[in-house]
C-alpha cells in the first residue's frame, strides 16, 4: 500500500507540506477530530439523541480546519498529489504531539 517508501519517508514528505505554524495548528486540531469522527460512526446508527450528529459534525469541522490550514500554507493538501497521504496524517499527528515532528 505504501509502495517502496517507509512510513518515516511518508511522514517526512507530509511534513514538507505542513511548515506554516497556522497550518500545523489547524492540523493538530483537525486530524484528531476526523479520526474521532470515524471511531464514532456507530453512534450515528444506534442513537436518536442529539449526540447522533457529533460524528458528522466532527468530520466536517475537522476537514474545514485542514483546508483553512492549507490556505495559510499556500499549498494544496498532500493527498491531492497521492491519496495514500490520507493515511499519513494521523501518524504525523502522533509524532507532532510527541514533539518529534
Amino acid at each position: 500500500m505504501f509502495g517502496n517508501k517507509s512510513i518515516d519517508e511518508w511522514i517526512a514528505d507530509y511534513e514538507k507540506g505542513h511548515q506554516h505554524p497556522m497550518n500545523r495548528l489547524t492540523h493538530l486540531f483537525g486530524i484528531p477530530m476526523i479520526a474521532l469522527s470515524l471511531l464514532l460512526i456507530p453512534l450515528w446508527f444506534v442513537t436518536e439523541t442529539p449526540w447522533k450528529h457529533l460524528p458528522p459534525a466532527l468530520f466536517i469541522i475537522g476537514w474545514i480546519f485542514q483546508f483553512i490550514g492549507h490556505a495559510f500554507e499556500g499549498k494544496p493538501p498532500e493527498f491531492f498529489k497521492d491519496w495514500r497521504f490520507l493515511f499519513v496524517g494521523l501518524r504525523w499527528w502522533f509524532k507532532a504531539i510527541a514533539g518529534k515532528a
